[in-house]
């Protein structure tokens, strides 16, 4: 029997945590499609890649055929303190909404940094050290993968530097000093302090900042400083392999019970959350063993799927980063400021982008306003304050228990609790005192971001 083959329960140990992450790629028929050199139009090679990420990452973002990768000891020692993460039976909510539907969901929030973000973050730490390097720089958002990051290195003994998007460096202040505790430093983006954010700043003046703007700065500062390499939270290939434990987990939990979701729901911003989620189910439904009904909701402030274009794109605002064939916005679409419910990247992964061209999932996109409403209706009967990025999949998944109501089918759903809010009260206050709105770019704005692509043969 060849490795590609191997039921997954074979990597399952004694403390039904699986002993290795699961590559969705090598079961994909149509592969995500090469990262591109920028300045030669082809595909980037490995040594052009490690210069900017470390050795074995490098190994990992390019392998489309081999199905599972081992976890090494020390990240199993690490994954132990807080993994497995429980898989939830939502009976209160179901309660409520008076639904024939049982819901699930996976909550990966019961770790310090709030979010699933842990899984990658101390992946990517562990490689970094491996190698001998000094530390390693990184973007974040919302900051639940900045804070993941600066636990990761701290418990490593690696230098951390993290740029955030401005916005959030303002409204998120607790967030930014937990990564302190841990010994990151923290720069609001973008900043004067490197010559691509100095740039964006002479481009837009007064900018909130983006994801893409963090990134081109972060990958900026690991390009010119020895020792040093970039670490990305979410869209790579590599991070979506090391949050596969999030699935197998759920999958290993649900088939103990006999139970076989219907329905798979995940937010989705980069594609981290969702796929880790759905890949041991979408890699039955790849091979026709089984078949699931999977959801990426996003927000409609930054709709990638549902209003993106197919092509390759910058992964960054200030094009210092490979082209990676996605949906995307451009790489220069930059959310409304009044945005607080994260999910901000302007593209998404090439795997899930791939998948969703193909066929293969669904995606909806939803208002800010919509999803703080659906997060307290959780929060009131299932006790967990979720963080405004997973209440896009909580609003998904009432909204299909809704529906189940209507018909009277009893379908079984499963959803990602990609993390708490505890770190998000400002937003939450400011929609209690109805200032947030649910802004939408008009057709105007991304048709103005799109046209910026770059030309790729």
């Amino acid at each position: 029997m060849s490795e590609k083959k191997i039921p997954y329960k074979i990597y399952l140990s004694e403390d039904e945590m699986p002993r290795a992450w699961y590559n969705l790629r090598a079961d994909m028929k149509v592969k995500p499609a090469p990262l591109i050199n920028p300045g030669t139009g082809a595909p980037m090679t490995a040594q052009e890649l490690e210069n900017v990420f470390c050795t074995e990452l490098v190994a990992q973002e390019l392998d489309d055929d081999t199905a599972f990768f081992p976890i090494p000891q020390e990240i199993r020692d690490f994954y132990k303190m807080y993994r497995p993460s429980p898989l939830v039976r939502a009976y209160c909510l179901e309660e409520q909404l008076q639904t024939p539907a049982k819901i699930y969901y996976k909550f990966e929030g019961n770790n310090t940094s709030g979010s699933h973000k842990l899984n990658s973050a101390i992946a990517q730490a562990y490689y970094a050290k491996k190698q001998g390097l000094k530390g390693v720089t990184t973007e974040t958002g919302a900051g639940q993968w900045g804070t993941a990051l600066a636990m990761a290195c701290g418990y490593l003994g690696l230098d951390c530097q993290v740029y955030m998007v401005k916005c959030s460096y303002d409204q998120k202040p607790f967030r930014r000093e937990v990564m302190k505790v841990y010994g990151a430093s923290v720069t609001p983006s973008p900043s004067d302090t490197t010559n691509v954010g100095r740039k964006i700043l002479a481009e837009f003046p007064g900018t909130t900042g983006s994801l893409g703007c963090a990134i081109s700065e972060a990958v900026e500062v690991a390009g010119s400083n020895p020792g040093y390499r970039y670490v990305l939270g979410s869209v790579l290939n590599q991070v979506l392999l090391h949050q596969s434990i999030i699935g197998l987990e759920s999958k290993i939990a649900l088939d103990k019970y006999g139970v076989k979701p219907d329905i798979v729901i995940g937010c989705a911003g980069g594609g981290s959350n969702l796929g880790g989620l759905i890949a041991p189910f979408m890699g039955e439904k790849l091979r026709g063993e089984a078949d699931y009904r999977i959801i990426a909701v996003e927000p409609a402030s930054c709709p990638s799927f549902t209003r993106g274009k197919f092509a390759y794109d910058f992964c960054d605002t200030g094009k210092v980063c490979p082209l990676s064939k996605m949906y995307t916005l451009g790489s220069s679409f930059i959310p409304s400021a009044d945005h607080a419910g994260g999910l901000r990247f302007h593209g998404m992964s090439s795997i899930l982008s791939q998948l969703y061209h193909d066929g293969y999932m669904e995606a909806v996109s939803v208002n800010q306003t919509d999803i703080f409403r659906a997060a307290e209706q959780f929060a009131r009967v299932e006790g967990i304050l979720p963080a405004p990025e997973s209440s896009h999949a909580i609003l998904a998944a009432i909204n299909e228990a809704n529906k189940c109501k209507e018909t009277g089918e009893e379908k079984t759903i499963l959803f990602g609790l990609t993390g708490t809010g505890y770190f998000d009260m400002v937003a939450y206050e400011r929609f209690h005192k109805g200032e947030l709105s649910s802004a939408v770019p008009t057709d105007e704005d991304i048709a103005k971001s799109l046209a910026r692509l770059p030309r790729v043969d």
